[in-house]
């Protein structure tokens, strides 16, 4: 397994692998998968877009993630901005980098594949803080939550709504830049 940084083109040379994995990693039908592919499309220009992608030895994608820095007029943006106070406004989305997808095929998660991606999108990341949002769980259960506690994200909100999705979601943040790794 290999992590390469994607540009946008090579992401949205992949886009039909990214809709794969993304849809089996979240579960969801495959008429809302065709929607998200419009979306993701889009991303691809927005400022500040950093993409990663783990490669199997014969180029299959396992998991990919990627995020921009999130500007007033984007959806997710707007949403979360309207539900803060105005300190946590300014705190949190000043000049925010916004991990938008973080995913691994369910066969290839629980061997760190996410952790490398999450740990290569910060690094790269612009801005000072990161935030990210994903379904409420248990959070001894879950994965994803996990191991965004591992990377020190913190609460902003929880058991958030956003429109069009019954489901209650966290968004999490962290401050940047992400301290390289301990040595070993």
């Amino acid at each position: 397994m290999r992590l390469v940084r994607w540009t946008p083109d090579d992401l949205v040379r992949r886009l039909d692998d990214v809709v794969a994995v993304y849809g089996e990693a979240m579960g969801y039908r495959t008429d809302l998968l065709e929607a998200r592919r419009g979306y993701i499309a889009t991303h691809v220009r927005r400022p500040g877009f950093r993409a990663v992608a783990s490669l199997t030895t014969e180029g299959h994608l396992a998991g990919f993630g990627y995020g921009y820095l999130g500007a007033a007029g984007q959806w997710w943006h707007d949403q979360v901005w309207r539900a803060l106070d105005p300190a946590a406004r300014r705190r949190w989305l000043t000049t925010c980098f916004e991990v938008v997808e973080l995913h691994v095929r369910p066969p290839a998660q629980g061997h760190g594949l996410g952790a490398g991606q999450l740990r290569a999108l910060l690094t790269m990341a612009e801005g000072d803080t990161t935030l990210l949002s994903t379904p409420e769980a248990d959070e001894q259960r879950s994965r994803a939550w996990r191991l965004y506690r591992r990377f020190g994200f913190v609460d902003i909100l929880r058991n958030f709504h956003f429109p069009g999705d019954e489901r209650p979601f966290g968004v999490l943040g962290r401050d940047l830049p992400l301290a390289p790794p301990a040595p070993s």
